[in-house]
């Protein structure tokens, strides 16, 4: 027996004919329970409009029953009906309803009934005229309904509308609805496919399709659907996009995407999408022939024809394991960003197979790295190739009360064409060198939590291996030389923690000084040779209790350290909430791995130079109220001075809501940031009548006094249909300055949590 999901729009539709064609069916009746003379006597209209609401509604396929249930009202030609359920049985054409029924005929004659039993002449009018309306007020309408199996629905004429009448107390039209000529639903696949779907926004026709398919009906299906979009650039102008979806089966897809582009003409989109049992492929091509090529100021985007190809795929030959490749070809690396396109999974040619389980994963790819925007081909030679990128980690729990044993192991092998090197504000960034590398790392961890006396402390052993091999055949003189380096590591660790809770009216603190001692006995720090996947690392209140703080496996600390700090909770018996985390590296022998030489700079401006690290605060608040406040910041004990802050705090209270952010970065010469970046911002929305809201925002570069992004918005949104547009324009200072954006936002919702749509893209602060 399955319930009625009205989760997803269509698939309620489908249900939906499942219970209209059991409900809609009324008759001169006999009932067990004496009613008036003459009762249903008063002239019956066929063609006049019928209806029937329900909480819910169940198809019992292996049964042949179709059930209404829950307050079920009838009614038709001024016959009304009410009961608890109403009960079709679709083998011998019975329909009954239960439950203390009351029948009311049109000359207001009212008489009940425990059980009442619908038989004869207006059965037929009741399942050729179908109106059917939810608990949560959406409405289906069919002018027939049919089943040509157990498990296929066909209605004929059908409508769906989450709004009801979509009218509201004040008479205005809101809402959407969806219309088709033709619904059929597969209960076995869960596909529906629609003849001539029309939708329409506050009562207006707007869209229409000659056919479309479904593979499912899940909110992830659904989200896939094509949609229209709206953009512009100074660049492009005005660009309007509307996909078709000109083909559609169980397995395939095929999707048209015209799109007009004021400034640069005509650009064409085509995918094919092929499904099958145990995975899928696409291939998707785009490409134009531009009408002003010099509207682009970067080189290789001033030719007559651009353009792109992807493809991408995904299979799960076996249980656990899942094998993919995507590729991607285009005439510029420019092309994605100028003309406002998803670049999909173009950044990264690759092909890969993956084992996850619950103790085990491993993956293993083959990749070439696309470096996309206006860039050049000396540039996109400078990318490397990872032959190969593998990653294995497996879980062992040992017995009750002895721990567990971690095994991790990585390969990554980079072959580069050319050197990778930049300039920032007189300082060299390194970032890759040409030639070719391996490196290979193995560890193997034991740790065990042990609890007593109110401590909580947990010892790690481990050791890592490290094999690399670096071909050199870079022109840049701080390239290491060609060779092999080979190294292994001891790690010991004790965490220790002593949490202690208290609790007053209204409020549970929880509060918990943190220590930790590691020691990694490394013979090098690079063991990668070359840096290629260390290039970064930020202290913060996320990883200051961690035991190694380098992001990949070529760099690793080194010597012996000890972390100290803290964490502190208050909850509060409404549900808010305060959480504050602190914290200190101390270096106490060996090398300092963050103040040696790398020509990536990883370690400049981490905060972990200094064999005493900056302390680090991370302080977040919030709860049911709408109120949100957060900050991290860096402290330079030395100095007693701030090095890095970031300030936020936001409400939101049904359609009101409003942000203020602030970002403090103190100037690292070493690093190559000469100057202080201080910025603060502010969002607001409000609204502006029952269903418009405007909105607003502006960053401001307050080193520079001058704008960084501003911004604004108008939105309309009655609970089912949400459309907008809003413009943003960058400063002199932004990342990507003198920029002018238009974003389009247009979304259909309905009450049981459906909810799909297109935003347009837009500058982020």
């Amino acid at each position: 027996m399955g319930l009625l999901d009205r989760h997803a729009l269509l698939r309620w539709v489908a249900a939906a004919a499942f219970g209209g064609a059991s409900a809609l069916a009324l008759a001169p009746a006999s009932a067990q329970g004496l009613l008036p003379e003459a009762f249903f006597n008063a002239p019956f209209d066929a063609t006049a409009p019928t209806a029937v609401e329900a909480d819910e509604l169940i198809f019992d396929a292996q049964r042949n029953i179709i059930t209404a249930r829950g307050d079920v009202v009838l009614g038709a030609s001024g016959y009304v009906l009410r009961g608890q359920d109403l009960v079709y049985r679709r083998g011998s054409g019975e329909l009954v309803f239960t439950g203390a029924v009351s029948i009311r005929d049109p000359a207001g004659n009212v008489a009940s009934a425990a059980d009442l039993k619908v038989t004869g002449g207006l059965k037929q009018a009741f399942l050729n005229s179908i109106a059917i309306t939810s608990s949560d007020g959406a409405r289906i309408t069919a002018d027939s309904a049919e089943y040509d199996q157990a498990l296929r629905t066909i209605l004929d004429n059908a409508s769906y509308a989450p709004c009801g009448d979509c009218i509201d107390a004040q008479g205005r039209r809101i809402g959407w609805s969806v219309s088709a000529s033709r619904v059929v639903y597969n209960a076995d696949d869960g596909s529906v496919s629609l003849e001539n779907p029309t939708l329409a926004l506050l009562g207006v026709p707007v869209a229409w399709l000659p056919y479309l398919w479904l593979p499912d009906l899940s909110d992830s299906a659904l989200e896939k659907a094509p949609r229209p979009s709206l953009d512009y650039s100074e660049s492009i102008g005005l660009k309007v996009e509307v996909p078709l979806n000109v083909y559609s089966t169980k397995f395939t897809d095929v999707i048209f995407t015209p799109t007009l582009l004021t400034r640069q003409g005509f650009l064409l989109g085509a995918e094919w999408v092929q499904r099958f049992d145990q995975g899928s492929f696409r291939i998707k091509a785009s490409g134009l022939y531009q009408f002003d090529k010099n509207a682009f100021t970067f080189a290789d985007a001033q030719r007559d024809w651009r353009g792109a190809l992807q493809t991408s795929g995904e299979f799960v030959p076996v249980a656990d394991w899942k094998v993919g490749f995507a590729y991607a070809a285009f005439t510029d690396s420019a092309y994605f960003e100028d003309y406002r396109l998803d670049p999909g999974r173009a950044a990264v040619n690759e092909v890969y197979a993956t084992h996850l389980t619950a103790d085990t994963y491993l993956d293993a790819r083959v990749q070439q790295f696309n470096l996309l925007g206006a860039n050049t081909n000396q540039t996109r030679a400078q990318q490397g190739i990872a032959l190969p990128n593998i990653r294995v980690e497996k879980s062992f729990t040992l017995p009750p009360g002895a721990g567990r044993i971690d095994v991790e192991a990585r390969l990554l092998g980079i072959s580069r064409q050319a050197d990778s090197s930049r300039v920032v504000n007189g300082v060299t960034y390194d970032l890759g060198y040409a030639g070719t590398r391996l490196h290979g790392m193995a560890q193997l961890a034991w740790q065990n939590q042990m609890i007593g006396g109110g401590f909580v402390a947990t010892p790690f052993l481990g050791v890592r291996i490290d094999g690399a091999h670096y071909d050199n055949t870079s022109l840049l003189a701080s390239a290491p030389p060609s060779g092999n380096l080979w190294g292994v590591t001891p790690i010991a660790a004790l965490d220790v923690r002593y949490p202690m809770a208290a609790h007053s009216p209204g409020v549970t603190h929880l509060i918990e000084p943190i220590g930790q001692i590691v020691y990694r006995g490394a013979a090098s720090s690079k063991p990668g040779i070359t840096n290629e996947d260390s290039q970064s690392v930020v202290l913060d209140d996320t990883n200051v209790f961690t035991y190694n703080r380098f992001t990949g496996i070529d760099r690793q600390e080194t010597g012996l350290r000890a972390n100290i700090g803290g964490r502190y909770l208050a909850s509060f018996d409404g549900g808010d909430y305060l959480e504050v985390i602190a914290g200190q590296s101390f270096l106490l022998a060996g090398t300092n791995a963050f103040a040696l030489p790398d020509t990536t700079q990883a370690g400049a401006g981490s905060g972990l130079e200094a064999n005493s690290s900056y302390a680090v605060l991370g302080a977040y608040a919030g709860g049911t109220g709408g109120l949100k406040l957060g900050g991290k910041a860096q402290i330079d004990t030395a100095k007693l001075a701030l090095a890095r802050v970031g300030l936020g705090a936001s409400y939101s209270q049904e359609r009101f809501s409003a942000a203020l952010n602030y970002r403090y970065t103190a100037a690292v010469p070493a690093a190559g940031m000469v100057r202080d970046q201080n910025e603060i911002g502010a969002e607001l929305t409000v609204p502006v009548s029952d269903y418009w809201s405007v909105s607003g925002s502006t960053y401001w570069d307050l080193n520079a006094n001058s704008f960084l992004q501003v911004g604004a918005g108008l939105m309309y949104d009655d609970g089912y249909l949400q459309i907008g547009a809003g413009a943003s324009r960058t400063g002199a200072t932004h990342i990507k300055p003198n920029d002018t954006r238009v974003t389009a936002t247009f979304r259909l919702k309905a009450p049981a949590g459906f909810d799909i749509g297109y935003t347009g893209p837009g500058v982020a602060p």
